[in-house]
């Protein structure tokens, strides 16, 4: 049994973090369509955001920024 994180820049701060790859919230790229990753940092700013203009937060999984079981990537 082994273990696997993501490693890669976030799209919102472009600072280099790791995650579990079916876990972590994303964003989709409006001009590629790709869902790109997004740091813990970032999410945590939107999420204050989104509370001021009575938005719904971001869900965060508990596991978003750790490893996952490789079993898990299919």
């Amino acid at each position: 049994m082994g273990y696997c994180m993501g490693t890669s820049a976030c799209y919102g701060c472009k600072r280099i973090f790791s995650y579990n790859p079916m876990r972590v919230p994303s964003i989709r790229d409006p001009d590629t369509g790709s869902k790109e990753p997004v740091c813990a940092a970032c999410i945590a700013r939107a999420n204050v955001q989104r509370a001021k203009i009575g938005m719904p937060p971001h869900v965060v999984y508990p596991d978003a920024y750790e490893p996952c079981d490789e079993r898990e990537l299919g």
